[in-house]
């Protein structure tokens, strides 16, 4: 059995969704933070995503998943087994950013020497300060960063994933202080014993399976044989393309796999060019 760290908070719906996509099923209660698993080998608990990699180090977990930020913000000695690129609402990185009051006279980090700064990432923005040799007053912020500029201070560093809050509290974004992502971590240890070392990989195989599959759908046609060259030009998976005779021998059953956002605008031109009995169907792994 390995003990798994859940992010609670912002990750945590996207995260049980992946999980269940991935195979593994999570009952929370309402009052409960240690959700019951399909897989017996797993024993879950919800937590802070600014808490996992602290116990992971520790070996209070065997496991976690949580932001590349809070692994960097806490300095916690961790093995690194999967970047899985997603967020609260997207498939992309989320980034911390350096953002001002959009009337401030403000306009690179040097300005904001002897100013202050508030920030839940103290320990982020003072190596990004140092970075850049400005001397500057870090303040640890409970919530709600967006209203303390202009108020209480002059700038703030604050994780956004689409610049709306942003934006909406009149803020201007003048540096990316740090990139970050959801990481699978374990604990070193953890990963030497080879039976946790591989529920962790099996873990991290089906988790990447299952964000790989989200914006991709799988396409089934049949296709007159004087038109495959044609068709096969427009198809962007060559790699995965699969091709199968059928009992008429003028025409072949192709099957792959596209990105569901460019599907608008394969199968129109894959009916012009006279492909039949065309059929788009929703993914759940894919591993490469």
């Amino acid at each position: 059995m390995i003990k798994l760290g859940l992010p609670t908070g912002s990750l945590q719906d996207a995260t049980l969704s992946l999980m269940q996509k991935a195979g593994y099923l999570f009952s929370l209660s309402r009052r409960s933070y240690s959700p019951k698993c399909n897989d017996p080998r797993i024993q879950a608990v919800m937590l802070r995503a600014q808490e996992i990699a602290r116990y992971v180090e520790r070996g209070v977990l065997d496991a976690g998943l949580t932001g590349r930020d809070w692994i960097e913000e806490s300095g916690a000695d961790v093995l690194e087994i999967s970047e899985l690129v997603y967020a609260k609402t997207s498939l992309s990185r989320v980034c911390w950013v350096l953002a001002v009051p959009g009337n401030s006279d403000v306009q690179t980090v040097k300005d904001l020497e002897g100013k202050r700064i508030a920030t839940e990432a103290v320990n982020i923005t003072r190596r990004y300060l140092e970075a850049n040799s400005v001397r500057a007053e870090v303040e640890f912020s409970w919530g709600a960063t967006e209203i303390k500029a202009p108020r209480w201070v002059d700038a703030i560093v604050e994780i956004t994933e689409t610049g709306e809050s942003l934006a909406a509290n009149n803020l201007r974004i003048i540096d990316t202080v740090l990139e970050s992502s959801t990481r699978l971590i374990a604990n070193r240890q953890s990963h030497s014993d080879p039976n946790k070392r591989r529920i962790i990989g099996n873990l991290a195989l089906l988790l990447e399976g299952a964000l790989n599959a989200t914006d991709r759908v799988g396409l089934k046609l049949n296709v007159p044989c004087d038109k495959m060259d044609a068709i096969r030009a427009i198809l962007p998976a060559m790699k995965s393309l699969t091709v199968l005779p059928l009992l008429d021998s003028d025409w072949v059953a192709l099957e792959t796999m596209v990105r569901e956002e460019t599907v608008r605008e394969i199968i129109p031109r894959l009916k012009e060019l006279g492909a039949r009995d065309i059929v788009e169907y929703s993914l759940n792994k894919v591993i490469f």
